[in-house]
């Protein structure tokens, strides 16, 4: 539940929990999450008998957008598991994922994202150069979903 305040909260504090239709869920660390979106289509519509000259807009259908996910490359596969039952189209690939947003001192969650039936769309590697000593590997997972709520 959104928690009101003042001041806004800050970004950087967030958590990321997948759940594909196998079950196990997936706790994963991540250091953006961008192109949460929705959007409602709507149609140009004027009834021959208004008075007025100018159209409604009629609501059609909603979409939500693709989301994309950034992490420094770790050991664990169960993303790559995901992936691969994506890849094999079982039903199992289909996850529910839930994005919380924490309070600065991490003690409550402030506000929650809610994507159904989200699958994996794409995923990038990271970039290897010799040259970056200091640089993360990053890797990129891109989902898609048919809904994002916010609770």
């Amino acid at each position: 539940m959104a928690v009101q305040r003042d001041d806004p909260y800050g970004p950087f504090n967030f958590r990321v929990t997948i759940t594909p239709g196998t079950g196990a869920e997936i706790k994963a660390a991540f250091s953006d999450v961008s192109g949460m979106n929705a959007e409602i289509t709507h149609a140009d519509y004027r009834v021959g008998s208004d008075p007025v000259n100018h159209v409604r807009k009629i609501p059609l259908m909603n979409k939500a957008g693709d989301v994309t996910f950034k992490r420094g490359l770790v050991g664990s596969l169960d993303l790559f598991q995901w992936l691969k039952a994506a890849k094999d189209g079982t039903i199992a690939a289909k996850a529910s994922i839930v994005i919380e947003l924490l309070s600065e001192d991490r003690s409550a969650t402030v506000a929650t994202w809610q994507l159904t039936n989200a699958r994996p769309q794409k995923w990038t590697g990271p970039t290897l150069a010799a040259k970056g000593a200091t640089d993360v590997a990053m890797e990129e997972l891109v989902v898609v979903c048919e809904d994002i709520a916010y609770a």
